[in-house]
């Protein structure tokens, strides 16, 4: 599966936007056990999948994660979960 997904830890009261060719959960596992060294992620340890967007190509999650990153809002980031025709908006946008 490939897809765009975002996750968020209570701890930091944060949010992180990443893109995924292998199974969510062992991901947000890679995040919480710092796998990928001293990155973002490795600020906390209670990172919990908080949405996520299923997309046909790689190139398409990219583009989808690019265009989230560029919002610069976490109030957009909460309005995908809240407002799931935005996602599909975003789908149609980039295929």
């Amino acid at each position: 599966m490939i897809a765009c997904y975002i996750i968020h830890s209570k701890q930091i009261d944060k949010y992180y936007i990443g893109v995924t060719q292998e199974d969510i959960d062992s991901r947000i596992l890679k995040h919480n056990t710092e796998a990928y060294g001293k990155k973002y992620t490795s600020q906390a340890n209670d990172w919990v999948m908080f949405h996520y967007i299923v997309c046909e190509t790689y190139s398409q999650a990219i583009n989808i994660e690019r265009h989230i990153k560029r919002m610069k809002s976490k109030k957009y980031v909460e309005d995908l979960k809240k407002y799931p025709e935005m996602s599909v908006r975003l789908l149609a946008k980039y295929s």
